[in-house]
């Protein structure tokens, strides 16, 4: 029960009604991120001009994007065991004044290896940021809401992805590439001061959340267990292997935990495709499509249109109709996005017919996004989740390291992007194979 205080009118005591202010939190969360992905991901936009400049085959274009997950990988388990020890307050902020930094500082390289340097940069701070947020929504949102929460957080990649293409574009082409990154760099400033000003570590340290709100996330986390026990799904719990899951109370059962092993694997491959994606699908318009640099700008934010509103979606769906279930979206993530791949390589040469077909590619990949994220959260404690998902995290992005160098190789091999789509969907295809080991944790 909230907290009460005394009226003064008739000195009874009245029930005080929880603050909101979590969705304030989620909103700095959400814009951070937005800012964080369209930093690593404008590049995309740039490589066709980036590759006439300084003559790079479609490898090592590939490896321009790469390299930011290099850095990104690096950073993640330390970040993960700061932020249990220390909080996120700090080192949110630091991550995306320096993430903005190299952003800025990539519009000012002379050659591709010394974009590759500060792509490594832009990585190594780019990592800290979401073992922070993921953590601040495990802090800050009762178990029910946590899917949702996620959803709308990880749903800020695919509006990035939307409106990066062609204001990317329209900057490239009025004030050359360089200028995309500066201008980019920008809004990193203001987050920044964001984060450090309205985001706390947990709620208790927030002026701004009233004691109801307080015990609103606290104790709601623990009445719903027995709700969400209680309540079956019959055969699909039987094929998600649901079951009650001890919390993985230390570091070690953290480490030795097949469950934070194998999503981490799942994610490893679900990761390939939408990396590989948000690189060369830019190219693939121009150069296989024939697109100019204007259209292409506005077709390849289709995927991430559909890819918000199905991130948003998942999450909605993961925690009011499946109870807390984050397999059965994650398994929609890993088979639909494989069969997508393949209507990608027949598609016609009909812009009205490719544009929906990115569309529903970017929907089915990302109904089950923000439930890669939130699985962990389900069998971890506030103090080993941060630790759990820089795990998920770190191979997650070695996962986009590799995966723009590979598709680059298909595309200098194979000379077609039939190829590519051909890896993206075997990496759909694994992702689900994978998955189908873990436990579906039902005890939260």
């Amino acid at each position: 029960m909230a907290r009460t205080e005394m009226s003064k009118s008739t000195s009874l005591p009245v029930e005080q009604k929880p603050s909101q202010y979590r969705w304030v939190v989620l909103g700095v969360m959400w814009l951070s991120y937005m800012m964080c992905f369209a930093d690593r991901g404008n590049i995309g936009m740039v490589l066709p001009m980036l590759r006439t400049e300084f003559s790079l085959s479609n490898t090592e274009a590939g490896a321009l994007m790469s390299f930011m997950f290099l850095g990104y990988s690096l950073s993640q388990i330390p970040a993960g065991f700061y932020i249990s020890k220390y909080g996120t307050r700090g080192l949110v902020s630091l991550s995306i004044l320096g993430f903005s930094a190299f952003t800025a500082l990539i519009g000012t390289s002379a050659s591709a290896g010394i974009i590759k340097w500060f792509r490594i940069g832009l990585g190594l701070f780019e990592g800290l940021f979401p073992v922070g947020a993921t953590s601040t929504i495990k802090n800050w949102f009762p178990a029910r809401e946590r899917g949702f929460a996620t959803g709308i957080y990880m749903a800020a990649t695919n509006i990035a992805a939307m409106i990066t293409p062609p204001i990317a574009v329209w900057i490239m082409v009025t004030y050359g590439w360089r200028w995309v990154f500066y201008i980019f760099a920008l809004p990193g400033l203001i987050t920044a001061a964001l984060w450090y000003w309205l985001v706390r570590t947990r709620p208790e340290e927030s002026k701004s959340c009233n004691a109801a709100e307080v015990e609103y996330i606290n104790d709601q986390s623990v009445a719903t267990v027995k709700k969400t026990e209680q309540k079956s799904f019959g055969l699909l719990d039987t094929l998600i292997r649901a079951k009650t899951v001890p919390p993985l109370q230390t570091t070690a059962k953290v480490l030795t935990s097949w469950n934070i092993w194998g999503i981490t694997l799942s994610y490893f491959f679900a990761v390939a495709v939408y990396y590989g994606m948000v690189t060369w699908i830019p190219s693939y318009l121009v150069n296989a499509k024939g697109f100019s640099l204007m259209k292409m700008g506005w077709v390849s934010a289709a995927p991430w249109v559909g890819g918000s509103l199905g991130a948003i979606l998942g999450g909605w769906i993961s925690d009011k109709i499946l109870a807390k279930r984050r397999k059965p979206t994650m398994w929609v993530t890993g088979l639909a996005t494989a069969g997508m791949m393949f209507v990608l390589i027949n598609v016609p040469q009909d812009v009205t017919i490719l544009t929906i077909a990115l569309f529903m590619s970017g929907f089915l990949m990302n109904i089950g996004w923000g439930t890669f994220t939130a699985y962990p959260m389900g069998l971890t404690t506030n103090t080993t989740y941060p630790i759990s998902i820089s795990i998920l995290n770190t191979g997650g992005n070695i996962a986009g390291f590799a995966s723009p160098i590979i598709a680059g190789y298909l595309l200098d091999t194979y000379k077609t992007y039939d190829a590519v789509f051909m890896f993206f969907a075997a990496c759909g295809i694994i992702c689900w194979l994978i998955n189908c080991t873990i436990d579906e944790p039902i005890n939260y």
